[in-house]
């Protein structure tokens, strides 16, 4: 019943392999990364949850004001110099803010002061930023979620959200939400003022307890609330609190997306009928909004919706945004039933430029459009911390702020992150450094988790990398051009035993050998799972499967092979694996590079170095022949400000004698080529753990790669970097 289209010219830019939009001449990159515990006062729980959710800024835009629920307080970024954020201090609000939008000298927050479901309450706390205080408190009538506020109106979705532990969170569950507005005098409100306005009665989905999720006020204050769980959109007047539209959100068909959690990026899926279920919404001008449909209950379509004011569709995204993402290596295979979960929502002027921010939850990017009038245009993809939520254009700076509500670092993983972005004249963006090309069928080859490099012998910038155990049911050796920027993965083959996909294998590392590729397969000894070396032959398919004698496997524990090389010709070729960490018979800080010889099928092996490490471990990721000596992947398994060692070093093949098990084995020296630290950070991002990949091409260029987990507990980020010649 809407009318909707899809843009032959966004076609067109997907997939291209190249900069998404010839004729644009201003991108956005990441000039920054704040990492929101260094807010943390330092006789606070250092470890315990913190977030960054919603964003705001001071009318300059040099004040960031965010919210930490968690916490139970705002937070404040001084961002005069965008490039060099500094920690601003806390503030304690009195409850669980949700939301925050800055008016004149003032931050509204919305504070949820609930005792239960069932009682919901909340209250709008006003902030002077010039003194950090609070000025004022408004009761609310339930618990609040997002506010907004325009052209002198300020507007609050009550959400009285639901127990989704009550008959699996279906609705009705009242109290019934609602939405409050206001008229504000300049950066002031009087209480009293707050009107209430009733939305029971509107939607076809539990119509008695609507559940308001997000608001934006237009520049001729009007106020569009999204009803998330209701899958329905009202129109209201911010000045008489008026419902002056409202209709369904609708629902999409999804075709060529992955429904399954099976170890493989599969887009041959189809859903019907999926409810929108849109949570942020965002005037784009007078008569149309965009909304992120994210789904909460039953639905979510993975897209974005541009939706007229009198609620038909002027452009549904379908997956075409989500076939990026898995382009882009950042398809979460883990999360199927909502795929990358659009959550975020954000426009604003620059230039002449009208542009649209559409921010993935679970893919941890956020899509740059440029507004046309009818079909959008993308023009990049940001990469973000993980679980990006609040998105803020600050078109007066160039600037663009993504936050991220994800928190492992209490857990040794990554803290959240606001990340600043800045638009600039640029031949290219920064980001995405790799990315795939179509495959026969015209999609996206999926990709992700990229653990091993190696090289072609006799073209330049010809790369082969390798996917891990995140892709257990598709291994799969893929083909890299290097000399495309971003690189360029063109072909992808599948490793396969007696013809179908090998499973039980979590490979690592790779190797051009003379007729097809050596493979190295971590073991897991606790789990049954033994280290492998595997030859295969040019298509992929599984020669030999070779295991390790036991007499050198016999201290193994549950990290293995890690990299895999070759040396030599004839007889005298040795293929070199590195093993990740210690054995119970390596001893501390050594680990070690075995040495197998085709020829008469001999092991042997030889112990490496490792630093020490200050906290967590270090290990090896990656092991490459170079000439006559070895270069080798070190490092830490530690992420952001607690990475320490991520180094490249080298060992001459001359002190490379293995011996046979039985004795006490060589230690071999080893020489620093390139600490790989200012590489990660020249991304302006955190500095990422698992750099696992490093190859050097016919040309004498060596390139890193970062593995990305799959985007599980992840950003997704995948940093491929050309070194040049070391």
């Amino acid at each position: 019943m809407h009318r909707s289209f899809l843009a032959g010219s966004l076609a067109v830019a997907l997939l291209s392999g190249t900069a998404l939009s010839a004729s644009a001449a201003e991108y956005f990159d990441r000039i920054a990364s704040f990492p929101i515990t260094s807010n943390l006062p330092k006789d606070s729980d250092q470890k315990a949850e913190t977030v960054a959710e919603i964003i705001s800024a001071s009318e300059d835009g040099k004040l960031l004001v965010y919210t930490d629920s968690p916490r139970k307080a705002l937070g404040f970024i001084d961002i005069t110099d965008p490039a060099s954020p500094q920690p601003g201090g806390m503030l304690a609000v009195g409850g669980e803010p949700t939301s925050v939008k800055v008016v004149g000298g003032k931050a509204y927050v919305a504070v949820n002061t609930s005792e239960s479901f069932t009682n919901p309450s909340g209250k709008l706390v006003a902030v002077n930023l010039a003194n950090r205080k609070i000025v004022a408190e408004c009761p609310l009538p339930g618990q609040p979620d997002s506010v907004a506020a325009h052209a002198g109106i300020l507007a609050v979705a009550i959400e009285n959200e639901r127990n989704e532990e009550i008959n699996d969170g279906a609705l009705p569950q009242l109290p019934a939400g609602a939405l409050v507005v206001a008229s504000l005098n300049g950066d002031a409100l009087d209480c009293a003022a707050l009107r209430t306005v009733d939305l029971t009665g509107l939607a076809a989905v539990a119509g008695e307890d609507p559940e308001p999720e997000f608001v934006d006020v237009s520049e001729d204050g009007k106020v569009v609330v999204t009803l998330q769980e209701n899958n329905h959109i009202a129109i209201v007047d911010g000045k008489s609190g008026k419902v002056e539209a409202h209709f369904s959100a609708g629902t999409v068909d999804l075709k060529n997306i992955d429904t399954k959690k099976d170890g493989k990026i599969d887009l041959t899926g189809a859903m019907d009928k999926v409810a929108r279920e849109p949570d942020a919404v965002h005037w784009i001008d007078g008569n149309r909004f965009v909304t992120a449909n994210e789904g909460d209950w039953k639905g979510g379509s993975r897209g974005f919706t541009i939706f007229n004011k009198d609620g038909s569709v002027a452009y549904e995204s379908g997956a075409s945004l989500e076939h990026e993402i898995v382009s882009l290596g950042h398809y979460p295979d883990k999360r199927n039933k909502k795929g990358v979960e659009i959550e975020g929502i954000e426009t604003g002027r620059f230039g002449n430029d009208t542009l649209i921010f559409v921010g993935s939850e679970r893919g941890s990017v956020v899509a740059v459009y440029r507004d046309t009038g009818a079909a959008p245009e993308l023009l990049q993809v940001l990469p973000s911390g993980i679980g990006p939520e609040g998105l803020l254009a600050i078109p007066s700076r160039n600037l663009f702020v993504s936050t991220s509500e994800t928190d492992l670092h209490g857990e040794g993983g990554a803290a959240p992150h606001v990340m600043i972005y800045q638009r600039a004249e640029r031949a290219a963006p920064a980001y995405p450094t790799i990315r795939s090309a179509k495959n026969a069928e015209g999609l996206p080859m999926g990709w992700g988790a990229l653990s091993g490099l190696a090289a072609d012998k006799t073209q330049a910038g010809k790369l082969y990398a390798i996917t891990d155990s995140f892709y257990s049911a598709a291994p799969r050796i893929l083909t890299i051009d290097a000399t495309k920027k971003p690189a360029l993965i063109t072909a992808e083959t599948l490793v396969t035993r007696n013809g179908a996909a090998a499973e039980k294998l979590d490979l690592e590392g790779i190797a051009v050998a003379r007729d097809g590729f050596w493979l190295a397969s971590e073991g897991n000894l606790e789990k049954g799972v033994k280290n492998l070396l595997i030859r295969t032959d040019a298509m992929g398919a599984i020669q030999e499967e070779i295991n390790v004698p036991a007499e050198l496997e016999k201290g193994a524990k549950n990290y293995g092979f890690e990299g895999v090389t070759v040396t030599g010709s004839g007889s005298e070729e040795i293929v070199w694996l590195a093993v990740q960490r210690e054995w119970a018979d390596d001893g501390k800080n050594a680990v070690k590079l075995l040495a197998y010889k085709p020829s008469d099928k001999s092991w042997s092996a030889v112990r490496y170095p490792l630093e020490s490490a200050e906290a967590g471990w270090i290990g090896l990721s990656e092991i490459t022949a170079a000439g006559d000596r070895v270069i080798i992947i070190e490092r830490d398994n530690q992420i952001a400000e607690k990475a320490k060692v991520k180094r490249l070093y080298a060992v001459s093949l001359a002190d490379m004698k293995p011996v046979t098990p039985g004795g006490e084995l060589p230690l071999v020296r080893k020489t620093l080529v390139r600490d790989l630290l200012p590489d990660l950070k020249s991304a302006k991002g955190y500095v990422l753990d698992k750099v696992e990949g490093f190859a050097i091409d016919a040309a004498g260029d060596a390139y890193i790669v970062t593995d990305n987990d799959g985007v599980d507990n992840s950003s997704g980020e995948t940093q491929f970097l050309k070194l040049g010649k070391l």
